[in-house]
Order: structure tokens, then C-alpha cells, then sequence
């Protein structure tokens, strides 16, 4: 494909490694060749970069499928992840998961995309619903400030709380920042 036909969420491969496109401009300076500033984002290992493309020059565009996939549990080998259409389970390294792992308990359904058979990338929701497993009991009257405490969630997370949740409750957080929302309902 040429690199004018560039879009945002299109996989490419560059140098031999597969990125994928969040912003792509097309720049026509008024002396100068038409060109693509493109952002790409690298799979292996996240970086962002910045490259400009000539309007004519070829790219090799890589096919992500994406799949929901159900994560099942975690071992010395790593998550172990099953496709909930063809029941085919795939073991997924730690390094790809990172401290993400603590977001999901079994059974969890997730969005995952892969490149040639292989999981390159986890989305992960907005939000998680977890249960509280481990906190300080509340305090009688002391909700006059906005203060926080420290709980510890089913899945190993620890997160702060505000001092009304109790052990057991259901709380919703952010994955973006591992913070508390809200009480689930």
C-alpha cells in the first residue's frame, strides 16, 4: 500500500517491526513534495514514534485479528488465555501483560489482538469491577474529611478507598490509573 493511503488503527511494517498507525497527516508544503507525517506506536515494546513518509513510498500493511478472548488463569509459564469461538487456549508471556494482570479475575473476557497467530496487544476496558478482599474497618464520624484508605482488591490490587467500603464490597476502578470510581451497584 502507499503511505498516503495511511490510517489511523492500520498496522504497517517498518524495519521489520509491526506498529501501528494513531495519526497520520497529509502535509503539501507549498515548494516542496507532498509527505505523510505519521505517529506509529510500536507493538513490541510501545514506543511512540514520529516518521515522515514520502506520499509515493510503500509500506507492507500487517492484518491484526482481533478476538475476544477469555482469560482462564496464570501459571509459571504465564496467562493462559482461551478463544471463545474456536476453544484453542494460547499461553501469553508476563512482559505482555505487565501489572495489568491485577486488573482481571478468571473467567474475565478480554480484547485481544494478534498478529500471525500471536497476541501482539491486550486491550483493556475503561473500567473493572472488582471485590474488596482485604481493608481497615470504617470509622464511626469520620467522614468530615476526604480521606482515603488502603484496601486490597480479589485480585491483588491495591488500590485507595474511601472510608465507607467495607470488606466484601464491590468496587469500580479506572484502569487507566488503578483508582477507585465508585461502589458497584
Amino acid at each position: 500500500m502507499k503511505a498516503s493511503d495511511l490510517r489511523p488503527g492500520m498496522a504497517v511494517t517498518i524495519d521489520g517491526k509491526l506498529y501501528v498507525c494513531f495519526q497520520a497527516t497529509h502535509v503539501t508544503p507549498g515548494n516542496l513534495r507532498a509527505f505523510i507525517q505519521a505517529k506509529l506506536r510500536c507493538i513490541a515494546d510501545g514506543i511512540i514514534i514520529e516518521k515522515r513518509l514520502r506520499s509515493t513510498e510503500e509500506l507492507e500493511q500487517a492484518f491484526l485479528d482481533h478476538r475476544d478472548m477469555e482469560y482462564l488463569y496464570s501459571d509459571n509459564t504465564g496467562h493462559v488465555l482461551m478463544d471463545n469461538k474456536t476453544y484453542d487456549q494460547i499461553t501469553v508471556s508476563n512482559e505482555l501483560f505487565g501489572d495489568s494482570i491485577k486488573f482481571f479475575k478468571p473467567n474475565t473476557t478480554l480484547s485481544v489482538m494478534l498478529y500471525k497467530e500471536n497476541v501482539v496487544s491486550i486491550e483493556l476496558p475503561k473500567v473493572v469491577e472488582l471485590a474488596v478482599s482485604e481493608t481497615t474497618p470504617a470509622v464511626k464520624g469520620a467522614t468530615v474529611t476526604n480521606q482515603m484508605k488502603d484496601a486490597v482488591l480479589e485480585t491483588g490490587l491495591r488500590v485507595r478507598v474511601p472510608p465507607f467500603i467495607n470488606l466484601g464490597d464491590i468496587v469500580r476502578i479506572s484502569t487507566e490509573d488503578s483508582s477507585y470510581l465508585s461502589r458497584a451497584k
